[in-house]
């Protein structure tokens, strides 16, 4: 019997990935769990396990190719001894769960939970493919159907909501909208593209590197070369666009003699101890964040626009951008406020290593309530840093250089970095950020005062 499988929704409400390549080919025998494939979603790299024990019939998609979750991928001929037996009840759950009306349950597949089963009254998302509404017919070669009355109804949205989602490139056929009658709003647009993926402007080292062959197109005679745009890449413009368009952006600075903070560094790198951890500004600055974030809720909240209402977290998931060959990935260390400076330097290096080396999973790219970002490892004072969608504080923190200072009331040379805020003018006001920055810098300049603060 032929058996379908459906590219599943690999986490994080993410609505498409990308096949990097195929482990089996057509005709092969495969056992169950046996890795199939290797995906790309806006987040990781992930490799997914065959449902089936049987002989693969059909490729639906090539590598390379950009697949909608709920999709048909991959067929089996699978024999009847082999099949995988429904749980118990759930055959009578569901024909229960029609006979009243409901939706029925979304039912766990190997790799997380399969696409959402679409209700009439719903608009579906793009794309989408229920098991229900593929026809699997051995003998045909044509692509599988949408059930009938899969996509209905009108979009019901307000001319500045629905240039929003023009600028960011998200369908509104896609949200579900949280406002009165259906009505989408702003905030449901930025949820709809934080769901594709999370954070800040692209910082790769290098344009270009992470891209397969067959999306770079041969340089055209005029010069030009063409390069395919998707997974990271895509996610972060798509979550740029919205987060600027939506959240009014306020940027302050502040240049800090760190002269201090950069001794205590190299003493702690000095001590037996912390030999196996890396200790570095970047994670004494997260430490101290981490910190007076509780002091400076406003920075450590979000701006929930349905209900009109400001979020505040009473923990701190500082998440930490890393420019890696796939573009830029922001790992999260959860509850930095309770992780001690080594614990924190440990964290960062272990999590930044992950999104380079590629197995990194989503969760540890989810759910930052603040953002860092050190620009200075390029060699960068300072810069205005976008607001990942859904937070309202992201701070960048510049190159340590040697300069003329102020100290002691003589003209010496020291070493200073610049500190740049950006934060949501609608949860933040400006004596918010700077007495944030403020504190921050009295702190950079005297590390001692770490303690105080704890």
């Amino acid at each position: 019997m032929e058996k379908l499988f459906n590219l599943p929704d690999l986490g994080e409400g993410l609505t498409e990935s990308e096949i990097l390549s195929w482990r089996v080919a057509v005709g092969e025998n495969v056992e169950l769990n046996q890795i199939i494939a290797e995906v790309e979603t806006a987040k990781a790299v992930v490799e997914l396990p065959s449902p089936f024990s049987g002989v693969v019939t059909r490729l639906f998609e090539p590598a390379g190719a950009v697949v909608n979750v709920g999709n048909p991928i991959i067929s089996f001929d699978v024999p009847a001894t082999h099949q995988i037996e429904e749980p118990a009840g759930q055959k009578a759950q569901e024909s229960t769960a029609a006979a009243k009306g409901a939706a029925p349950t979304r039912q766990p597949t190997l790799v997380g939970y399969g696409a959402a089963v679409e209700s009439a009254g719903r608009p579906s998302r793009r794309g989408r493919v229920t098991a229900a509404a593929v026809e699997a017919d051995p003998q045909s070669e044509s692509t599988p159907k949408m059930a009938a009355g899969a996509v209905t109804g009108a979009v019901r949205a307000r001319p500045p909501v629905r240039k929003l989602a023009r600028d960011s490139h998200v369908d509104l056929s896609t949200v579900f909208g949280s406002g009165e009658g259906g009505l989408i709003t702003r905030e449901d647009v930025v949820k709809a593209v934080s769901r594709s993926l999370e954070e800040s402007a692209d910082t790769a080292p290098e344009f270009g590197q992470g891209h397969q062959a067959a999306d770079v197109k041969p340089a055209s005679s005029n010069g030009e070369t063409r390069v395919a745009v998707r997974g990271v890449r895509k996610a972060t413009a798509t979550a740029m666009v919205a987060s600027a368009f939506s959240a009014p952006h306020v940027t302050e600075f502040l240049s800090v003699d760190v002269t201090e903070t950069m001794e205590l560094v190299d003493r702690l790198r000095a001590m037996p101890r912390l030999a196996d951890v890396k200790i570095t500004i970047t994670s004494v600055v997260a430490k101290a964040v981490s910190l007076l974030l509780a002091r400076h809720q406003g920075l450590n909240s979000r701006w929930d626009e349905a209900s009109g209402e400001i979020i505040e977290y009473h923990y701190v998931n500082l998440g930490i951008a890393a420019a890696t060959e796939r573009g830029l990935l922001v790992p999260v260390l959860k509850g930095s406020q309770a992780l001690r400076l080594e614990q924190v330097a440990g964290e960062i290096s272990a999590l930044t290593a992950a999104a380079r080396s590629g197995s990194i999973t989503p969760a540890q790219l989810s759910g930052a309530t603040f953002t860092m970002s050190n620009i200075g490892v390029f060699g960068v004072d300072s810069g205005t840093p976008i607001l990942p969608p859904g937070q309202s504080g992201i701070l960048a923190i510049g190159q340590v250089r040697k300069m003329p200072w102020e100290y002691r009331d003589e003209v010496a040379l020291r070493k200073v970095m610049t500190l740049s805020l950006s934060f949501d003018h609608r949860v933040v006001d400006g004596e918010q950020g700077a007495k944030f920055l403020s504190e921050l810098g009295l702190i950079l300049r005297d590390p001692a005062l770490l303690i105080a603060s704890v």
